[in-house]
């Protein structure tokens, strides 16, 4: 098993969800975890700390100011000594078609999805590449490599991730610092849960029923991508194995990327 005892890995966008199972995984490998949310997640970081006997930091920060981005960084290099492991979770998005998209919520977007994650792998390097090691993880999408109606910001802010994740990689290449992307498809979130249960609900058929035709319609398998494998992975290219896998992205879809 992989072992990342004494090793910090901060987590952005962890309250719930898959940033919350990621930060689950990486603490049940043995690291020291920084939970971040908009709101600093304190539950969820006592609940972490007692379950698994790791160090937790609780950082509430809004991602679309640099300057907050900049003194959360300050303190926790100051506090942890480096962070080890990176994981840019965090997202925001608005549905909207093009012409109607509110400007303001495509400055956020840039600055949250695209932007934070750039200032905060700018900020880990300096430490990273002083121990030696770093484990830059993005958290890309199915729309990465492809579009979809009325979600411009995400996947546009997906899709660069991709190339902010080649130029990281070749940058640090003979550093002992990897950085891959991780596109999952379908997960059971709750925005998702809920959007099959209105439908179920409205067209007065079985959830489960609804829950095979949507995802039928775009993952192979017809099942949810489950959090704790996404967390694996996390976890997989933080330990030996993957030390050779770095400017990666890598599908965990179920066949949707391929079919």
């Amino acid at each position: 098993m992989t072992t990342m005892k004494g090793k910090w890995a901060l987590v952005t966008g962890a309250t719930a969800g898959l940033g919350l199972a990621v930060a689950e995984g990486l603490a049940g490998a043995g690291a020291n975890i920084v939970l971040h949310d908009l709101v600093a997640p304190k539950q969820a970081a006592d609940d972490l700390r007692a379950r698994f006997g790791v160090e937790v930091i609780a950082a509430g920060v809004d991602l679309s100011r640099r300057e907050a981005i900049e003194a959360m960084m300050a303190d926790l290099v100051a506090r942890c000594g480096a962070i080890d492991i990176l994981v840019n979770n965090a997202v925001v998005r608005h549905f909207s078609a093009i012409e109607q998209f509110p400007p303001d919520r495509w400055e956020q977007a840039l600055a949250v999805n695209l932007s934070a994650p750039f200032h905060l792998i700018r900020l880990a390097l300096p430490a990273m590449k002083q121990r030696g090691w770093g484990r830059i993880i993005n958290m890309g999408s199915i729309y990465s490599t492809r579009a979809v109606e009325d979600r411009i910001d995400y996947v546009t802010t997906k899709t660069a991730i991709l190339g902010m994740t080649r130029a990281v990689a070749i940058e640090t290449a003979r550093s002992g610092i990897t950085c891959n992307t991780l596109c999952p498809g379908t997960l059971p979130t709750p925005a998702i849960l809920n959007k099959i249960a209105t439908i179920a609900s409205n067209s007065g058929r079985p959830v489960d029923d609804v829950t095979k035709e949507y995802l039928g319609e775009r993952q192979p398998t017809q099942r949810f991508v489950e959090m704790n494998a996404v967390a694996a992975m996390v976890v997989f290219l933080c330990g030996p194995a993957a030390n050779d896998i770095t400017g990666a992205s890598l599908p965990i879809d179920g066949g949707w990327s391929v079919a």
